[in-house]
């Protein structure tokens, strides 16, 4: 039951965390969000290995959900299999996808997937932004965190470790070129608020 449950949350959280925004910024502004291309930059990079660490997730969540047999050789961490922890990690799940989407909402026409270079946006410092620099990125680290504590597996964990790695690579690339773009308005910006929490 939790597989299909965990199933659908990945359908729900790709529409409204990358699909919606993404159709509502095209819509509202003609632009794609989508900003990572087909280049060899450190950039681009994050955003390959980024989609093959959330194919990852999505492998092991058909696998628990369909082929229980073969999720053993996913090296299930046996002493992390008890219902108070799953219950956290669903609880997390919940609350990232309600955080992020908000955060999202927030940023309007601002939200980008990568870094846009060729149109500067405007610096959100209101709503969620006021307590945290990347409250995105945090709601992605919560969702991974979220996905290992419920289904707690050797992939699951490589999974937390290479999806955290990425988002504090590509967090301070966003910010060294929110630097360049916005200059002083994000020097203050960054004094006022934590880069998470």
């Amino acid at each position: 039951m939790i597989g299909y449950i965990l199933l659908l949350y990945l359908l729900i959280y790709f529409a409204v965390a990358f699909v919606l925004p993404s159709h509502r910024v095209w819509k509202t502004i003609g632009v794609n969000p989508v900003t990572f291309r087909s280049t060899d930059t450190a950039h681009d990079y994050i955003g390959k290995l980024f989609k093959i660490v959330m194919l990852g997730l999505t492998l092991v969540v058909i696998l628990y959900a369909f082929t229980p047999d073969y999720y053993s050789f996913t090296l299930p961490i046996v002493w992390l299999e008890n219902q108070t922890i799953q219950i956290t990690g669903i609880a997390l799940l919940f609350l990232s996808l309600i955080w992020t989407v908000v955060a999202q909402t927030q940023m309007g026409n601002s939200w980008r997937i990568g870094i846009d270079e060729e149109r500067q946006t405007a610096l959100v410092q209101t709503g969620i932004f006021r307590f945290s620099r990347n409250p995105i990125f945090l709601g992605m680290i919560v969702t991974l965190i979220g996905f290992f504590l419920t289904i707690p597996n050797a992939l699951t964990l490589l999974v937390v470790v290479l999806g955290f790695v990425l988002i504090q690579i590509q967090v301070r690339l966003e910010e060294e070129f929110l630097i360049k773009t916005h200059d002083t308005e994000y020097s203050d910006f960054r004094k006022r608020v934590r880069r998470w929490l």
